[in-house]
């Protein structure tokens, strides 16, 4: 059995495991990854930083056609382009993707002036199990 499907069975084990809190639907949260936004630099950040906060959804966007990077994924916040999950580290949110899964993902970390542009936006992305 594949390792990240062990995961999923041992996650899911938990969850049948865990009661239910304050009448809420228990449910697990699996962090898949924590990254910086690349190409902020390129795209609205600098126009948009104002009005976002720390925990903001975000949503990936599959680009599978893009001709610099066939994993590609182009990450939003309220519809507009933020930048891209960084190459070295989209392969295993585009498989998740093609293969039809659900990902969320949110704002983890924003410092929209520093020098740096990999140090401006950090988000994390998870699977709900």
């Amino acid at each position: 059995m594949p390792l990240r499907r062990m995961i999923e069975c041992l996650c899911l084990s938990l969850a049948f495991l865990a009661p239910p809190l304050s009448g809420e639907e228990a449910h697990i949260r699996l962090l898949v990854q924590s990254s910086p936004l690349a190409g902020s630099q390129f795209h609205a950040l600098a126009r948009l930083h104002v009005d976002m906060r720390v925990g903001d959804a975000l949503t990936l966007v599959r680009e599978p056609d893009n001709p610099y990077d066939a994993k590609a994924i182009r990450v939003e916040w309220r519809g507009r382009q933020l930048g891209y999950v960084p190459r070295r580290e989209n392969h295993a949110v585009a498989a998740a993707l093609d293969r039809g899964k659900t990902l969320h993902a949110r704002i983890s970390r924003l410092d929209p002036e520093a020098a740096d542009p990999w140090q401006r936006l950090e988000f994390e992305v998870w699977l709900d199990l």
